[in-house]
């Protein structure tokens, strides 16, 4: 293997995947800042305007895992472009940090130190001189004219020096500088190791003293000699000016994040830290603001840290660059970060989503939350507990305070540069304070004050607060979320199963849990179950029967087990009292013991095989790096043996805290559960691939709404929605509501995408406005809510609610006009009026596909369901299907279909109607025309394109004349099919699973010779009594957990075959070979026989006939074959058990059909029928059914008028 391929292939077990040198390109010259041309002013100097900025050098050139993105790199370690600065501006070096987040969810960190650096290349001098002169011409001339023709000579040519010492630059007696980035990409967040590592390596280029050895040698040293620590351990290793720590969290511990919290909680206060993070929970469109581009990655890595055990799943972006401020125009919810520019007021900013945005001005200490925004669960305790914390650690919880800390954090603004002259004005005086009082003094650094703990004792306590404010939010969400793997739905066999379906189905059992909360956690947590965070979690859990389950959950689970373990039980979660954190500090000793003694020591930097006369230093320039050297690990010197075995010996394993790029290869199995963009294209801001993120923007609204929608049409399907998890455990109107609150969001995001005008924070509310002032007067005054008007324009409801809106936002407006239209089922068609106006439209929508949004949201207002039937006839007999004509009536609880007729030449038909529910039978018939007018059917399959159910309706019998019983109509009873496991179908219903109609196979047994001599008495017996205990059980239920009665009287193993077999017990016939035979034969032929009897008097004084059993018997049997359907022999038998069952005759009948004479010469002796105590039996058996009111679906009934 080669030196490259070596480290490539170990570059995931490495602390630094790559270091980057940013800054000017002397070849290309000085070439404006494309996205900084928006924001600057050409009336500024050229020293203060942007420049673009380059990639000088990076080593490696590239890994397998982590690819190197030469743009994307650039413009986040110089967001601003290149800067120029001469002697007399303030140079201080700047810290900032960004992150690159993968297709994968991964991400790498980078770390950048930004310092000047003085321009030697002629060529850059001379354009800035040049730039300079231009400047002075265009901009003064005219002004320098209109004030000399009012002064003398001698005030013009003074006024004119001075004019020119302004913003000048002059090669003989200035020197200019420009921006330098050095940094330092890493798999995980080692934020204070890089820090310091940057910083030594800056120190000594500015040093007059040379570095103990050459840059490369530290350089080569990180890159390719300092393993990442191991799980649960510390790792020393050597800087140019000395030792660096770092640690890596141990299996149990929470992930590894060294942004500080206690920073971020500074800055915004307590109540706003939670406020934020209610908003990144409920997915809400988070924009940070700020001057400090090292504040935006705090308080952004600091909320997504606290998340745990969920994970951000869109846009995260903390530094988005003036060239990505298209992103800020993204409709879906989104975590960014863009920098205050100087002077500049938050009133500046168009942003075209704001009501539902939370806008977090960091500099300004405030929070601006979307209306309606839920409380935290348990919110005030939660506050006072982190107050505690905080406390206890002295940083105000109230932040943005003034206290003692303060001269510290002006230390820090002023490495990152961000104060002006007047605020180091006063940084200089309070440091020349602290020296007299005798505070102690700086170090060299500007690091540290003698009244302040040292740098290795501030990063411990930073550490300590870290883990403890976790903790208590880690805690929080257990106490939350602590049984909610009793809500998992796991409802495939095999993962490849649960994937073909997954929108088809809800893996969590909402309802159910939300009935489990206390109701004042309700409006929090309604909202935050339809997260893709949550929901991404969960399908974590299901995925894991098949595979490993993802690190973070992996330690939820195992700390939830752990909470177990002294659990109780007792405790009513809808009641249980708020509990803090228990093990604060405990959970601090693990970090602070491995940062105190170092477990592991990495390789010192040592001389490397370079050419002589390289690696000379300068002081104040960084030198150019020998490539070869760099470019690949160094497999020939002394060193490289340790490397190896050191690498060799490490275990390879996935440690269950990092949430970064290492080792991930169980986790790059299931990227189907990733719902975000690609990530990798967010950062490309080419013309070509803007056009291509926004498409992808369109193509998420679509499948958002399209979910949307029918989440909302489940909401309303009856007891079709139960395996979904949403049955009569739903909280009522909450969900609903939920999910009407979702589609006012979308609707919010659709119009704000690419919007051009707005007023107001409202985006569809602005364009209701300007639609309605283009439409001028109405034609009629403003419908009241309850008006019954057929056609209601757009600004009927509008003028309404700004008659009524007594103070509503322009939000609260566009969500009273969403609710309004739903409530009145006109949403669609007002959508599709505003369509209307396309002037209008085109500044609106100039990148939504509007009509497919506006179909799933017309599938959701209106009651129109789709279904799509198709038959499935025998292969062998598929053919005869060309010349059938048949027609389908799809029935369920809410109603049926009505007929419909299947188009010629084809086996399926697409049909909208109203929603039916729960499918359970289907009507399947034919007109008997055609050449061959039969066929012999498989099977029905019926698809619910809003729910994605599919229902199965088994036949395997003929359908024609002349064939099988002569059937030209049959009614099926169906099933749905689960994905990939029948067996489960009904597991979450509370039933027994649906069983579908009789197969062919079941009906062949039944009907042949050979069949009935092999059926057993007992096991007739047994299948009769199992029927009706299932519908005794049946009814003894409560009404909601009561499945199909259809499916238990028509069904397999339902009353009917159970009947027929019994009927078909010794059973004589003539027929030869044994072809099929037909109970209802013999009904027919005994009644024809009782009243044949009757009419000639041959019962011999028998009352038989005269009885009411006897007449209804023979009442029913005729009504039955005069019925209009042509529902063939086994349909007549099937009606005619279910009228007897209903109308409590069928107890009645059978020991009249036992007493007929012509039974003695149908059956056989040892025949049930014959057999008057089985006959007895079976009496009791029904009768016991009387004490029930069957209800028979009207598909059963259909033409008979009983």
């Amino acid at each position: 293997m080669s030196g490259t391929a070596a480290a490539a292939g170990s570059a995931s077990c490495r602390f630094a995947h790559y270091f980057v040198v940013c800054g000017v390109d002397a070849d290309t010259g000085l070439e404006p800042d494309d996205g900084a041309v928006l924001y600057m002013s050409f009336e500024q100097s050229p020293l203060r305007r942007s420049f673009k900025s380059k990639v000088l050098v990076h080593y490696p050139e590239n890994t397998d895992r982590n690819p190197f993105n030469k743009d994307a790199v650039n413009m986040l370690c110089m967001p601003k472009g290149l800067s120029f600065r001469t002697q007399a501006d303030r140079r201080d070096p700047r810290f900032h940090s960004f992150t690159i987040s993968f297709d994968d969810g991964t991400r790498s960190y980078g770390f950048v130190h930004t310092f000047y650096e003085e321009v030697t290349s002629p060529q850059i001098i001379t354009a800035m001189q040049t730039l300079l002169q231009m400047y002075h011409v265009e901009h003064h001339s005219s002004s320098m004219d209109s004030l000399a023709s009012s002064l003398d000579e001698s005030d013009a040519e003074s006024l004119a020096g001075v004019s020119g010492c302004v913003g000048s630059f002059d090669p003989a007696r200035d020197t200019l500088y420009v921006s330098k980035a050095l940094c330092l990409i890493t798999p995980l967040p080692f934020l204070q190791a890089s820090r310091q590592f940057l910083a030594q390596l800056h120190q000594a280029v500015t040093s007059q003293t040379a570095p103990p050895l050459p840059l490369e040698s530290y350089i080569h040293n990180i890159l390719y000699e300092v393993p990442l620590p191991p799980p649960g351990r510390s790792l020393r290793f050597h800087g140019v000016q000395g030792p660096i720590m770092c640690q890596r969290p141990g299996p149990g511990e929470l992930p590894l994040g060294e942004y500080s919290l206690g920073e971020a909680f500074s800055l915004l206060g307590v109540d706003n830290m939670v406020k934020l993070l209610t908003c990144a929970l409920l997915e809400t469109q988070v924009l940070l603001y700020s001057q400090d581009y090292q504040r935006l990655m705090t308080v952004a890595e600091g909320i997504t840290t606290l998340l745990f055990p969920f994970q951000w799943q869109h846009i995260y972006l903390p530094i988005v660059s003036t060239p990505l401020h298209h992103l800020l125009d993204a409709p879906v919810p989104f975590l960014m970060g863009i920098q205050r520019r100087d002077g500049a007021q938050r009133s500046s900013l168009h942003l075209p989503q704001e009501a539902n945005l939370c806008f977090v001005d960091i500099d300004n200490h405030c929070v601006e939350a979307p209306e309606d925004l839920p409380r935290f669960p348990d919110q005030a305790e939660l506050i006072q507990e982190l107050s505690e914390v905080l406390l206890h650690f002295g940083v105000p919880p109230q932040g943005g305070v003034v206290t003692n800390l303060v001269l510290e954090d002006l230390m820090e603004d002023r490495r990152n540069g961000n104060l002006g002259g007047e605020e180091l004005a006063v940084l200089e005086r309070l440091q020349a304070l602290a020296r007299r009082c005798g505070g102690g003094k700086l170090s060299d650094d500007g690091k540290t004050l003698g009244h302040v703990f040292e740098e290795e004792e501030e990063e411990l306590k930073a550490a300590k607060l870290n883990i403890n404010l976790r903790e208590v939010f880690a805690v929080r969400f257990a106490a939350m979320f602590g049984r909610y793997e009793e809500f998992v739905i796991h409802s495939a066999l095999d993962l490849d199963s649960w994937l073909s379906n997954r929108e088809g189905t809800l893996s969590f059992d909402k309802g159910s849990f939300l009935s489990s909360q206390p109701a004042a956690h309700l409006h929090f947590l309604s909202r935050f179950l339809e997260t893709s965070m949550f929901s991404s979690f969960v399908d974590g859990k299901v995925i894991s029967r098949w595979a490993d389950r993802e690190p973070l959950q992996q330690l939820f689970d195992s700390r939830l087990e752990r909470e177990r373990l002294y659990d109780t039980g007792d405790e009513d979660s809808r009641s249980c009292p708020y509990r803090k954190c228990a093990a604060l500090f405990e959970s601090a000793h693990p970090i602070e013991r491995r940062l105190l003694k170092a477990d592991h020591t990495a390789i010192h930097p040592h001389l490397l095989d370079m050419r002589i006369g390289q690696g000379r230093h300068h002081p104040g320039y960084f030198p150019k790096l020998q490539a070869d050297v760099l470019a690949q690990a160094q497999n020939t010197n002394k060193w490289s043996g340790r490397v190896t075995a050191s690498r060799r010996s490490e275990p390879k394993r996935s440690s269950l805290n990092d949430h970064s790029g290492v080792d991930n290869d169980h986790r790059q199995k299931h990227t189907f559960l990733r719902r975000t963009l690609r990530q990798s294209k967010l950062l490309d801001s080419s013309p070509q691939a803007v056009s291509q993120t926004h498409r992808e923007f369109v193509d998420g609204l679509l499948s958002e709404c399209r979910l949307k929608t029918k989440r909302m049409l489940m909401e309303r399907m009856g007891k079709e929605s139960v395996e979904l998890g949403q049955g009569e455990a739903n909280i009522t109107g909450l969900q609903e509501n939920t999910l009407i609150h979702g589609l006012c969001d979308l609707l919010e995001r659709t119009w704000g995408h690419g919007l051009q005008i707005k007023q107001g924070k409202s985006a569809l509310w602005s364009h209701l406005l300007h639609y309605q002032a283009a439409r001028g007067k109405t034609e009629a005054p403003a419908e009241s809510p309850g008006s019954s008007a057929t056609r209601i324009s757009v600004h009927h409801p509008c003028r309404f609610i700004q008659s009524m809106s007594e103070g509503l936002s322009d939000v609260g407006q566009a969500r009273a006009w969403i609710h309004l239209a739903l409530e009145k089922k006109m949403l669609s068609q007002h959508l599709k009026e505003l369509l209307t106006n396309q002037e209008l439209l085109r500044k609106v929508l100039p990148f939504v596909d509007c009509k497919n949004l506006f179909f799933h949201l017309a599938s959701c207002v209106f009651p129109g369901i789709p279904y799509r039937v198709v038959i499935i006839p025998m292969k062998k007999l598929s053919i005869a299907m060309a010349t059938v004509n048949p027609w389908v009536c799809v029935s369920g609880e809410l109603g049926d279909s009505g007929v419909r007729q299947i188009p010629k030449n084809t086996q399926e038909i697409y049909f909208q109607c109203k929603n039916l529910g729960r499918l359970s039978t289907l009507q399947l018939g034919q007109e008997n025309s055609g050449l061959l007018a039969k066929c012999l059917i498989d099977c029905v399959m019926v698809y619910n394109e809003i729910t994605g159910h599919t229902y199965k309706f088994p036949c395997g019998r003929w359908l024609g004349k002349g064939v099988g019983d002569g059937s030209l109509e049959r009614v099926l009873i169906g099933q749905l099919v689960s994905p990939g496991a029948e067996e489960d179908a009904g597991r979450w219903t509370g039933t027994p699973p649906e069983l579908a109609s009789p197969s062919q196979s079941v009906r062949t047994v039944l009907g042949s010779l050979g069949g009935r001599s092999r059926m057993l008495s007992v096991e007739v017996h047994e299948d009769m009594r199992e029927a009706a205990n299932n519908l005794v059980k049946h009814f003894h239920k409560p009404e909601q957990e009561r499945g199909n009665l259809t499916v238990l009287l028509c069904g397999e193993g339902g009353l009917v075959l159970s009947l027929e077999k019994f009927l078909l017990h010794g059973f004589k016939s003539n027929r030869l070979f044994q072809r099929n035979v037909f109970v209802w034969d013999f009904v027919e032929k005994a009644v024809v026989s009782m009243e044949t009897a009757d009419q000639m008097g041959d019962l011999h004084g028998s009352t038989l006939t005269k009885s009411p059993p006897c007449d209804s018997l023979c009442h029913y049997v005729n009504a039955i074959n005069a019925s209009p359907r042509n529902i063939g022999k086994e349909g007549k038998f099937q009606l005619f058990v279910c009228l007897g069952i209903r109308d409590r005759f069928l107890y009645q009948w059978l020991p009249l059909l036992a007493d007929c004479p012509l039974t003695a010469r149908t059956y056989e002796d040892g025949a049930l029928l014959r057999d008057r105590a089985a006959v007895h039996s079976l009496s009791r058996i029904l009768h016991t059914l009387n004490d029930f009111s069957i209800t028979l679906e009207a598909a059963l009934i259909k033409g008979v008028d009983l």
